[in-house]
Parts: C-alpha cells; sequence; structure tokens
C-alpha cells in the first residue's frame, strides 16, 4: 500500500507576505465578518437541536435521561458558539477602526 494520502488541514499556512508589518484591514474585517455568520449559524444550529432533544425528552419517557443530556450538551454548545459570535463581532469592530486608520 503505497498509496500517498492527503491531510486536509482545517490552517493552511500562507507564505509570508514582502511587508509583514502591514496588515490588510479590510480583509481582516471580512474575515471575522464571515466568522461571526458562522458562528450564529452554530448558535441556531445547536439551539435547534436543544430544542428537539428537549422535545424527544417529552415523548421517550423510557430514554428521557439520555434526551436531557443531549439537550443540556447541545444548549451549552450554543451559548459557547454565541460567545464565539460576540467575540468575532467585537474583533470586526477593531479591525473596522484599524482600516479607517490606515485612511481606506
Amino acid at each position: 500500500m503505497s498509496e500517498e494520502k492527503h491531510h486536509h488541514h482545517i490552517f493552511h499556512h500562507k507564505k509570508e507576505e514582502e511587508n509583514p508589518s502591514e496588515v490588510d484591514y479590510e480583509k481582516e474585517e471580512k474575515h471575522h465578518k464571515h466568522m461571526e455568520q458562522l458562528g450564529k449559524l452554530g448558535t441556531v444550529a445547536a439551539g435547534a437541536y436543544a430544542m428537539h432533544e428537549k422535545h424527544k425528552a417529552k415523548k421517550d419517557p423510557e430514554n428521557a435521561h439520555k434526551h436531557k443530556i443531549k439537550e443540556e450538551i447541545a444548549a451549552t454548545v450554543a451559548v459557547g458558539s454565541a460567545g464565539f459570535v460576540f467575540h468575532e463581532h467585537h474583533e470586526k469592530k477593531d479591525a473596522k477602526k484599524e482600516a479607517k486608520k490606515q485612511g481606506h
């Protein structure tokens, strides 16, 4: 089995820019906006799953404890995702402020 395996990485390494001290804040702002939107999607999805499990707990009393645990985990994920959205929103605001300072 001499097949080469290709690993997919979450973080893609980019080559160093010519002037690494100069940051493109407009690009950074777009990135944080995108991450904020993805975070919102994750919050809604986790919240919906928590509600789904809450409903299942009522309809399936035999396995209610299992559904209750899944509901609580999903609710925790939703809260964490909302925190991530809050963080990205502030990062986006900071990048926007820096872009204005640079005169873009």
